[in-house]
């Protein structure tokens, strides 16, 4: 079985021969390894380059062991690389104490093409490319998208939906046959790799509230926050002594470990971030509801969380928009701040999105569509609803589509 990850392929593959050292980080276990071993070779020898050019270390493997000594390792691919274009992958290069002086020993090669993973914390923190003294390229993946787990599925479109939103698009998912092993899976990974990750990296002191700070984080996604409220949480609910401080260092590890992100608040007219509160969002919705021991199972927020994944994957930085509004009653000016979920960001590209499972209400629809109406620019706006809907434009040239056509159509953004 392959699972399509065109979206990343082409990244990897417009990055060829750029002069740096790619770099491919994501959460763990969401597919970087495939991604290279698989996918982009495969895309190398169907362009004509002999195997024999593409020099692959896998340094987790027990038969490479002698490899992860940083000299070793620059012997073997010196002494496997010729006079022609080689291409060097090196998987899980965590496992080298000193892989970056390793790595800068090879950018002095002018006939190889660099691509490391790793699927450690080590790896995985976003200080990474600084050990490569400006001269990474930085390619980050996710979990697959609902477009990638379709290709993967055997059923109806409409049942993947159902399993999408429940167990998520971690790519192990489909080795597990049944609901009680896909359970398993997510929540030992959650458990045993991510919390693990983490814990090692960062010398956590205090283990139990880094834990419950993860928890708060899953049953929060899509709600304001802040290291502030976390610890006030903490303290009346769990007794915690946590202090805000400690708070903000730990989310700094979880978003370190790539597994939830960061949408800070921004303000659309005066064109500036809040330094606080944001949302927080999952990497995965399928570990964020076993955490939760699929409890907290609220349609309108695990929507928004794979919007925001979807918009991430294809590129995008995310934000909270913002919009702050003035009005006068009786002598009285009253300011009020209306949000729109996501506002994109890419290159010259902007779209106002906002997510809405239902919105047959016409109160609803008028909630959603206010923040629009006061935003005095041109870009595209848009509502993703949780019906499978026809598209339709109103008279504002606001878009309402359906989540399925959205996650499924490449070009939606544009409909």
């Amino acid at each position: 079985m392959e699972i399509k990850r065109d979206r990343y392929l082409n990244r990897l593959i417009k990055r060829k021969w750029n002069g740096s050292i790619k770099v491919i980080t994501g959460v763990r276990r969401c597919g970087k390894s495939y991604l290279l071993s698989n996918l982009f070779r495969d895309h190398l020898i169907s362009e004509g380059v002999d195997p024999k050019n593409i020099v692959e270390v896998a340094l987790d493997e027990v038969e490479n062991k002698h490899l992860r000594e940083p000299l070793a390792l620059y012997k073997h691919i010196v002494a496997s690389v010729g006079e022609e274009r080689c291409y060097v992958f090196l998987d899980e290069i965590q496992f080298v104490k000193g892989f970056e002086d390793v790595m800068n020993g090879l950018m002095r090669m002018r006939n190889i093409d660099v691509y490391v993973t790793g699927s450690n914390s080590k790896m995985l923190s976003k200080d990474i490319l600084t050990e490569f003294r400006g001269r990474g390229d930085e390619v980050m993946i996710y979990p697959l998208s609902f477009s990638e787990f379709v290709t993967a599925f055997p059923g109806r479109e409409e049942e993947a939906w159902k399993l999408y939103r429940t167990f998520g698009g971690m790519p192990e998912l489909f080795t597990r046959t049944d609901e009680e092993q896909k359970i398993s899976y997510l929540k030992n990974l959650m458990k045993k790799v991510y919390l693990k990750d983490i814990k090692e990296r960062n010398v956590i002191r205090l283990e139990n509230e880094l834990a419950l700070i993860v928890d708060l984080l899953c049953s929060s996604v899509g709600s304001l926050t802040n290291p502030a409220k976390i610890s006030n949480t903490l303290r009346s609910v769990k007794n915690s002594a946590i202090d805000e401080e400690t708070v903000r260092r730990y989310l700094n590890f979880i978003e370190e470990s790539f597994l939830f992100e960061e949408s800070k608040r921004y303000d659309v007219k005066g064109k500036n971030y809040f330094n606080t509160p944001s949302k927080y969002y999952a990497a995965d919705v399928g570990i964020r509801n076993a955490r939760l021991n699929f409890r907290q199972q609220e349609e309108t927020h695990i929507m928004e969380n794979i919007i925001y994944n979807e918009l991430r994957s294809r590129g995008f930085s995310v934000d909270v928009g913002i919009v702050e509004t003035r009005s006068t009653k009786a002598g009285v000016t009253e300011y009020k701040q209306l949000e729109i979920d996501f506002v994109a960001n890419k290159g010259s590209q902007r779209y106002y999105i906002q997510s809405a499972y239902n919105i047959s209400d016409k109160e609803k629809e008028k909630k959603e569509l206010r923040p629009f109406l006061k935003v005095n620019d041109s870009f595209k706006k848009m509502i993703v609803v949780g019906d499978d809907i026809y598209p339709k434009r109103d008279e504002n040239g606001v878009v309402t589509v359906g989540i399925r056509q959205f996650l499924m159509d490449e070009n939606s953004l544009d409909i």
